[in-house]
């Protein structure tokens, strides 16, 4: 069911991002606490997504392999500094395809976007809302995967509306449709964090200086909030808003 994290904050290396802390997340990939119904490793791939200094827009490396069998984590991501990273290592859901281009970080100018969890009954259950775009843009779509279509819906309307009211709009009409799906989204501009936590582990830190998101704590510091199930939370350093997405009491009923 994948794991991922985003960062905003003072510069450091991109590699130290994914790699500090006694439960990074690399960490994550091979020794995860909170799958919640997926597999037991994520090792069907992994993304890492920053900010550079200057820069217009995000950047992104994308492997299929496992994180732990790429040197360019280390080799490469740690002469690589900014103030706002996002990583994901992925746990292929049964039948989706196993590439680099299905990997989050998904990136588009500023915006990055992962997606932790899976749609329920895919691909049917959520055909009508692919119907709503447009053909060009799911024939480009990245990978033919549920994190995909999430990523394509949130970037469409990201051009008309916030991203808080996205992400709880795209999570409203997904568990419209497939009400026992799992919808961790996380989506970053290089300086705040919006995330929703919907039948999977969330947790946030913090501080004046920084803001950490994460599916799990990656370290045993003090100041690590755990995100309530049915909320979607916003993250930048001095700033953290945690709310109840509308849908909750919906989506409890979906599972029951």
């Amino acid at each position: 069911m994948c794991r991922h994290l985003a960062y905003v904050g003072p510069p450091r290396s991109v590699a130290s991002v994914v790699t500090d802390g006694s439960h990074n997340l690399v960490t994550q990939s091979w020794a995860p606490t909170d799958m919640r119904g997926g597999g037991t490793i994520n090792a069907d791939g992994f993304g890492v997504a920053w900010w550079p200094e200057g820069g217009e827009g995000a950047t992104a490396y994308r492997n299929a392999r496992p994180i732990w069998a790429d040197p360019t984590v280390v080799g490469v991501l740690t002469q690589v500094r900014s103030t706002g990273v996002m990583g994901a290592v992925r746990s292929a859901t049964e039948g989706m395809p196993i590439t680099a281009e299905a990997c989050a970080p998904f990136t588009d100018g500023r915006w990055a976007f992962s997606h932790n969890g899976r749609i329920d009954g895919w691909p049917g259950s959520v055909a009508a809302l692919a119907e709503w775009l447009p053909a060009v843009e799911l024939l480009t779509m990245p990978a033919l995967t549920d994190s995909a279509l999430l990523w394509t819906l949130v970037r469409r309307r990201l051009e008309v509306s916030p991203p808080g009211e996205v992400l709880r709009d795209v999570v409203t009409d997904v568990l419209d449709a497939a009400p026992r799906s799992r919808l961790n989204l996380m989506l970053g501009d290089g300086a705040t964090v919006w995330a929703t936590a919907v039948d999977h582990a969330l947790s946030v830190r913090v501080d004046e200086a920084s803001a950490l998101v994460a599916s799990e704590p990656v370290d045993d510091r003090d100041g690590w909030v755990p995100v309530p199930d049915g909320h979607a939370v916003e993250a930048r350093p001095g700033h953290l808003a945690i709310t109840e997405l509308p849908t909750r009491n919906a989506y409890r009923e979906g599972r029951s």
